[in-house]
């Protein structure tokens, strides 16, 4: 019971901190610009790309095609390349509880493996493993997670990259774990 009230105080502390970072610093709004000649380009999307909102990479190259590298270098040298998320007009619900809840449980998840990581007593090379991988899963969920909810990105491309984290995490416990040693009382 200690540890759901340890990670609800540190969610709420957590939850408080996000809301002042975003409305009153500039942290929030750090990294965005505007695009030049915006309104030309938004009508070319809603012409190009119209209802399907989706993650989209350009140019693109089908991962398939035995080619890909050699296709996409040649693309990418000779055009711009980036990264495209991308919402239709009129898809925008103006009511921000959903993803008030959704940051607030991610936050709460986050405090509660802090919590777990704290009371634990790393003595055995599973737990130096498991505190590793907690971290790592912490810092997965951190970030993407963010990215869903905020900014809409697909829910398949955020657990792939919580996966690969994780997994990543895992593996360097592992290796932590075994380089490390056992701590003594």
């Amino acid at each position: 019971m200690r540890i759901l009230l340890a990670a609800l105080a540190g969610a709420i502390a957590m939850f408080v901190w996000t809301s002042i970072a975003h409305m009153v610093t500039p942290l929030g709004s750090t990294g965005f610009s505007q695009i030049p000649n915006e309104s030309a380009v938004l009508a070319q999307m809603d012409s190009s790309i119209g209802a399907k909102p989706g993650l989209y990479f350009f140019p693109w190259v089908d991962p398939k095609d035995p080619q890909m590298m050699q296709k996409a270098e040649k693309l990418e040298r000779a055009n711009p390349r980036g990264l495209l998320m991308y919402h239709p007009k009129g898809s925008l619900d103006t009511d921000m509880t959903p993803m008030l809840i959704k940051e607030f449980v991610k936050e709460f998840v986050q405090a509660l493996i802090a919590a777990w990581i704290v009371m634990m007593i790393a003595t055995s090379f599973l737990m130096r493993a498991m505190i590793v991988t907690a971290i790592g899963l912490s810092d997965a969920i951190a970030t993407n997670v963010s990215y869903w909810v905020w900014y809409g990105f697909p829910g398949d491309y955020t657990l792939a990259q919580i996966i690969v984290a994780l997994v990543g995490a895992f593996v360097a416990g592992l290796a932590i774990a075994a380089v490390l040693p056992r701590r003594t009382a």
